[in-house]
């Protein structure tokens, strides 16, 4: 049979024992022609047949197994890194394994079907694969919706299937690979049996990346000699069909974690330990886990955090058994030590290295590093004198040579940054005033509908001015499940508007993904964006299509307004409908720890509730910016957060929301958050 440039021609023969689910099968590829200079730098090979062993795994996936190795190491030829992007694309489809995979169910049917049986040149083909994993470039932001990240369990699965089958015929050369597989098993047994509650877990979520991306990638150098090379080719083979995680992902997951850390004052050894705020999760992190969140920090130039966990690191490789760890104290000590100079400490960091020189002599970064810290300490002590007067410069007083007294002063709410406030928020550590509590009040809601008369909206009010209120139960289990699944296939990377262009680009204070939605989809879109209408009393005309959010490890969304400023002038122009003149926020999860909904301008914190949602206008009457409805989505610390956004904009409202003829002062954007 032929598909695009290639050619298979089977001789099969499929047997099924009647005691197991697995079948094999036994093909031929037939000739594939080169792709030309372009694709491929060096000599044009044929590929010219090969007997390939098939057989489908306990997770139900196809796995390729070569049955012998024989091409000189000289077939192996480099790849134009110019084009990958593109011919990952073109090659999508036509890829020899993709084909085989679509081949193997029929080939029950024609397995007395004669075909020519030819010789293959293997080396070209597990070159060809091994390039495959390179060109895996547009799988990347796994971490920003958890959801995503429960196919990774999937990819982990047959990962472990597949080395299980590897180890049980290479036993005696094994051993090693062998503890890799039973961390891996274990880890996923535990994950399996509640996918929602260990993905939900951000340590989880980070050692499940970390498991497929650093961990992984010593797997392969393990077993890359001889027939391990024909292994490393079947799981690069998979890459197709499965998901598996980038340098980014694992980068996001770690930087999620130290997010979480600072934004929920969380400590260095509570975290390694798998307790998060004082709740035992998971179990601890190794000294390699450790390291790698610290290495993740350096390679980001985060210092501050390189030291905590390096620190960490060190810790916990004198607690752990010599033939358990991956790393070694030299390796800690040199990103210790220039990390700790880079925050400022060079006595602290000279005597790291001097440790480390002490273990390894001859190293030389750590010879130039001790002499230049030498150095800069010699410069300091002669600065120092100076200022003290030693060299008769000036005189300072007797008190005052050896320290300095520095008063710490307590400061309010209102004096501190809006990143102190909304860590604080997110915290739940600022109390709404008794004064503005008391006025608050709940009630039942009909707005004149005769449904409603039957069964009102609850209605509590969260802030008066401005009018900040939540509906309970307004959205229900049936809804939230149909919303998740038509919205999942569709998840991208969660967007903002840049206020100089109008142009939609990523940031990297928001983390998720989104999806939209329209009304004539399904019937519970269309209810849930009718439900708006009844609770606000607004025309959902001009509204956005339902927007669905899904928060990933650590997921969270800075401060930030939902109308256009008026600096933005491009914002919304091409839906020609005017500013986004209210919010409605369905909660459809509830989420165990963090993920509030803070505003940072009135000090209050909304709490996840599912089946609930929260409504403010972003305007005010008079059609300006109302500056106090500045407001920030908190990461989420453990749990999955789902959200559903439905933006009503300011045409369609004039007899809904008329502007009001008296004159109201305008907020000042002082930029002061």
């Amino acid at each position: 049979m032929s598909v695009g440039s290639w050619t298979i021609s089977e001789r099969t023969r499929m047997t099924k024992s009647s005691s197991s689910s697995r079948c094999c099968a036994r093909f031929t590829i037939g000739t594939a022609p080169s792709y030309g200079s372009s694709t491929r730098r060096g000599t044009t090979s044929a590929f010219t047949g090969s007997t390939i062993r098939a057989r489908r795994s306990a997770t139900g996936f196809w796995v390729v197994e070569p049955t012998s190795i024989s091409i000189p190491s000289s077939r192996i030829l480099g790849f134009s890194s110019t084009r990958r992007p593109k011919i990952a694309g073109e090659l999508k489809a036509r890829t020899p394994t993709a084909i085989l995979r679509r081949a193997i169910p029929t080939l029950e049917a024609r397995r007395r079907k004669n075909s020519r049986i030819m010789s293959s040149q293997r080396r070209w083909l597990l070159a060809w694969l091994a390039w495959l994993t390179a060109l895996q470039v547009g799988r990347a932001e796994l971490y920003t919706a958890l959801v995503d990240m429960e196919e990774l369990l999937e990819t982990e699965a047959v990962l472990i299937d597949t080395l299980h089958g590897f180890i049980s015929a290479q036993e005696q050369r094994l051993a090693t690979l062998r503890r890799n597989v039973e961390d891996y098993a274990r880890e996923h047994e535990e994950a399996s049996r509640n996918i929602q509650q260990y993905l939900s877990n951000p340590i989880n979520a980070y050692l499940l990346v970390k498991r497929l991306t650093t961990d992984w990638r010593r797997v392969e150098e393990l077993i890359t000699e001889d027939v391990g090379k024909a292994f490393v080719a079947n799981i690069t083979s998979s890459r197709s069909d499965l998901k598996f995680p980038t340098e980014e992902d694992l980068n996001g997951a770690a930087v999620a974690l130290m997010r979480l850390q600072d934004t929920y004052k969380l400590e260095t050894a509570q975290v390694a330990r798998g307790v998060l705020n004082g709740v035992q999760y998971s179990t601890g992190l190794s000294a390699g886990d450790c390291f790698e969140l610290g290495r993740q920090s350096y390679n980001n130039g985060d210092y501050y955090h390189t030291v905590l966990w390096m620190q960490e690191a060190m810790d916990r490789l004198q607690e752990e058994s010599s033939n358990r760890t991956t790393i070694s104290k030299p390796d800690i000590l040199e990103y210790l030590a220039f990390s700790t100079y880079m925050q400022g400490n060079v006595v602290r960091a000279l005597s790291m290295t001097n440790e480390l020189l002490e273990l390894v002599p001859t190293h030389q970064r750590a010879l130039g590093n001790r002499a230049y810290y030498q150095e800069e300490i010699q410069k300091r002590t002669n600065e120092s004198r100076r200022k003290r007067g030693e060299d008769g410069s000036e005189d300072t007083p007797a008190a005052d040579q050896h320290f300095t007294v520095t008063e710490k002063k307590i400061k309010s709410v209102s004096e501190m940054t809006e990143r102190e406030r909304y860590e604080m928020l997110c915290r739940g550590e600022i109390k709404m005033p008794l004064s503005i509590q008391k006025e608050l009040r709940c009630r039942y809601v009909d707005r004149g509908i005769p449904f409603l008369k039957i069964a009102p909206f609850k209605e509590e009010e969260a802030y008066l001015d401005p009018r900040i209120v939540i509906y309970h139960d307004v959205i229900y289990d049936d809804e939230i499940e149909t919303i998740k699944r038509m919205a999942q296939p569709r998840f991208k990377r969660a967007t903002v508007q840049n206020y100089k262009t109008g142009e939609l680009e990523i940031a990297n204070y928001r983390i998720s993904k989104s999806a939209w939605l329209q009304e004539h989809e399904h019937k519970h879109v269309r209810a849930v964006s009718q439900r708006v209408e009844h609770m606000t009393s607004m025309s959902i005309e001009t509204a956005e299509e339902l927007q669905v959010v899904n928060y990933g490890i650590g997921g969270h969304y800075e401060p930030h307004f939902d109308f256009a400023r008026r600096e933005e002038k491009n914002a919304f122009k091409s839906l020609g409908t005017g500013n986004r003149i209210a919010t409605v926020l369905y909660y459809m999860s509830d989420v165990e720890q963090g993920g509030g909904t803070v505003f940072t301008k009135i000090n209050i914190s909304l709490w996840p509730k599912k089946g609930s949602a929260a409504f403010w206008y972003n305007l005010k009457p008079n059609g300006e910016g109302d500056y106090k409805t500045r407001h920030a989505a908190c990461p989420v610390l453990t749990g999955s957060k789902w959200v559903a956004n439905k933006w009503l904009h300011e045409r369609g409202q004039e007899f809904h929301r008329p502007c009001t003829l008296e004159n109201q002062p305008a907020d000042v954007d002082d930029g002061r958050y």
